[in-house]
């Protein structure tokens, strides 16, 4: 009896294992929340990077405005998303989000365009690399 129940316990256990590993190799989430995040961090970073590839030399004050816009409301989108990840991770992206909007917000009114783009470049650029991290983290293909 000891020895089938020993049996029973090593086939359950190496069941898990397998199973557990199938779905740990999987390079994709597979819940629709963690989806619907990566999906919304992939916007994050497009709109960020949309904004850093401004020209200085031709970008208007609006343009930089609508483009900073975007990325405050791709990080309002990641923040109100449901799936779980990291909260080291998740504190990085509202700290450098939070950066990149105070930066921009304390610019003076009478900053150029290419003054402004300066000025927020390297808040962008730490932005990026938090949130590529968070998607390297969720598995977001």
């Amino acid at each position: 009896m000891n020895r089938l129940l020993a049996t029973a316990v090593s086939a359950a256990a190496a069941a898990l294992l397998v199973a557990g590993g199938a779905a740990s190799a999987s390079a994709e989430p597979t819940d629709d929340a963690t989806k619907q995040l990566c999906s919304r961090l992939t916007e994050l970073r497009a709109d960020n990077a949309k904004l850093r590839a401004l020209d200085p030399a031709s970008a208007t004050k609006d343009q930089i405005e609508d483009a900073h816009d975007a990325v405050q409301d791709d990080w309002k989108a990641v923040a109100e998303s449901t799936a779980q990840f990291n909260a080291a991770q998740r504190d990085a992206i509202k700290s450098a989000a939070d950066n990149v909007k105070k930066t921009y917000e304390d610019l003076p009114g009478d900053t150029t365009a290419a003054q402004a783009l300066t000025k927020i470049t390297p808040d962008l650029q730490k932005l990026d690399t938090v949130v590529a991290s968070a998607q390297s983290g969720l598995q977001c293909g």
